[in-house]
């Protein structure tokens, strides 16, 4: 048996989460009063039910009775109901831009004003947040993705290290993507683009990759590379950080950087830590030429 409570900031996630859960056979409660989630729980762990795992959705709707989940969760504990707890947040410029986009008020905004909603919201569930046991930024998540991060707690079972690891590649000419934490420029590597041949490839086909890594400057700097990752990640970790953003520059962000990119991926890929490749600007070239 599993009792999860799902909880969060407004706008990251939970109600895909809690409908992922129910799809994999969690019996699922939205937004139930603090005041029942001890009889809840009793029944769920009572043996005369067929009831295999639950879920259930607390969050600042609960007004008021929130300040009350913390004896709730005391009282659980202290009768041995075992429960986990699961966090969705997403950073603040992300949840503002879903409440626009969908036109819904946040339940704390006064005047409409989403900002001071979700400051307000932060500071009241920053708790739970503390509490947590697993922990999923959904800020550059795409619903399957946020789906699959889910498979590996609830479905897998394997170790979660709550810790989102993604690596974007992107052209120096278009930006730098505002969220980096860490920015490579791989500017001094050999450039296919002056090869006519292997100009319309890019770096996720196999001629633009033989050309970039037959070089021995780039195997050294993918190596090199994973190397700090691994050293940085656990320090991360140990710091409160829940997600690392690696961004990977060339010039156009067409070839050299979704080469390493997906090669930082690749070397990251079996590791606790929950990995994503992105390529933000691969296509960008293309579009400017059809204009």
């Amino acid at each position: 048996m599993r009792f999860v409570i799902v909880t969060g900031m407004s706008g990251a996630g939970k109600s895909t989460t809690l409908n992922t859960l129910e799809d994999i056979g969690y019996f699922c409660v939205d937004n139930l009063p603090i005041q029942l989630i001890k009889n809840f729980a009793e029944i769920a762990y009572a043996k005369d039910n067929d009831i295999d795992n639950v879920a259930i959705g607390v969050d600042i709707r609960s007004g008021v009775y929130l300040e009350q989940l913390s004896e709730c969760l005391a009282e659980l504990k202290s009768e041995n109901y075992d429960y986990e707890i699961l966090f969705l947040d997403s950073n603040d410029d992300v949840l503002i831009k879903r409440y626009k986009e969908t036109r819904r008020n946040h339940p704390l905004a006064r005047d409409g004003r989403i900002e001071e909603g979700i400051k307000s919201e932060r500071s009241r569930i920053a708790f739970l947040r503390k509490e947590a046991d697993y922990i999923i930024d959904t800020t550059s998540l795409l619903t399957r993705e946020l789906k699959a991060e889910l498979a590996k707690i609830f479905v897998e079972n394997t170790e979660y290290a709550n810790f989102i690891v993604s690596v974007v590649s992107f052209g120096f000419k278009y930006g730098i993507p505002r969220d980096a934490d860490l920015v490579l420029d791989v500017r001094f590597l050999p450039n296919p683009y002056y090869d006519l041949d292997l100009r319309p490839f890019t770096g996720n086909d196999e001629p633009i990759r033989d050309f970039v890594m037959q070089f021995d400057v780039a195997k050294e700097f993918l190596n090199k590379t994973v190397d700090l990752l691994e050293f940085l990640i656990p320090n991360y970790i140990k710091e409160g950080k829940n997600g690392l953003v690696i961004a990977v520059g060339c010039t156009g962000g067409k070839h050299r950087s979704v080469t390493l990119a997906n090669g930082i991926y690749k070397e990251l890929e079996s590791t606790p830590y929950s990995i994503r490749v992105e390529h933000r600007d691969i296509e960008k070239d293309a579009v400017r030429k059809g204009k």
